[in-house]
């Protein structure tokens, strides 16, 4: 099954009278979604307790969970102090993500900074092998670790970058943010052979468990020639792409099972409807 979720929740929940984060599952199952990307990009402050009511909330409603890892987490700084602490932060979403009753987290890579790519991509490696040791000694040996396309320039974060990481380890799951890589390839995203060639990578390098069951993000998204990235947008824009549309066409054709999270600018949850409704027409 193709799940459809947001990250986080749209503007239409505080509208449509919601206003605990337990009341999410009721609040997607509205718009028949079945996915929720938790977010604590600005740091996990999940208590389990808290965690465990607002899984059954989603449970309930046949929904599961992703966690967004915080965004201050730094793979390949030059500083080990910033990378030691990003192996903690990591284990802190584990532990949110857990009492959640999910175990996807997705993480950003960081940035080059002054560095080459090369040497960047050395440090994000070593990061993310001390970060699947640490899981592993506690208790989180489930948790399935996403790093994240990024649509920058100056970020870690290109496909190849991203399965490069994913090769670490076979609990490795790329989160495919396909709005990024537009971005970053100022538009670069317009066919359907496009989309293939992006999965395609994904099942040359990882297999084909990886290659049906990727996590990705989706969204339009605003860019600059000179620096990639600049806002998110929603499927109201017709300037900027990506189209979802040749993305759903050929998941239909290939059967894959991803988890599609929508991250459009306050209308997420409608955006992904939207997705959702479209393969169900084509099916």
């Amino acid at each position: 099954m193709v799940r459809f979720g947001t990250a986080g929740v749209g503007d239409s929940f505080a509208e449509l009278g919601y206003k605990k984060t337990a009341e999410v599952g009721e609040y997607l199952a509205g718009f028949g979604l079945n996915h929720f990307e938790y977010q604590c990009g600005q740091g996990v402050r999940l208590s389990e307790a808290s965690g465990k009511v607002i899984g059954a909330g989603l449970a309930e409603k046949g929904v599961t969970v992703s966690l967004h890892a915080p965004y201050f987490i730094s793979l390949s700084s030059v500083d080990e102090a910033k990378r030691t602490g990003s192996v903690r932060y990591i284990l802190e979403s584990a532990g949110a993500v857990t009492a959640l009753g999910g175990t996807r987290i997705v993480i950003h890579s960081g940035s080059c900074a002054k560095m080459s790519r090369e040497a960047a991509l050395a440090l994000a490696l070593d990061t993310m092998k001390l970060a699947k040791t640490a899981l592993v000694e506690h208790g989180f040996s489930d948790v399935i670790c996403c790093p994240e396309t990024m649509g920058k320039f100056n970020q870690l974060g290109t496909l190849d970058e991203v399965l490069t990481l994913c090769e670490l380890d076979e609990s490795f799951i790329p989160c495919i943010d396909f709005g990024h890589l537009n971005a970053r390839t100022v538009g670069g995203i317009k066919t359907k052979a496009d989309y293939a060639e992006i999965i395609d990578s994904v099942k040359n390098r990882l297999g084909e468990y990886r290659y049906k069951n990727f996590h990705s993000h989706f969204s339009k998204i605003m860019y600059t020639e000179k620096g990639g990235e600049k806002k998110h947008l929603t499927f109201g824009d017709n300037e900027y792409g990506p189209a979802f549309e040749p993305l759903i066409e050929l998941i239909a054709e290939r059967d894959l099972t991803p988890v599609i999270v929508c991250e459009s600018d306050g209308t997420q949850a409608e955006d992904a409807a939207i997705m959702k409704k479209y393969l169900e027409n084509l099916r």
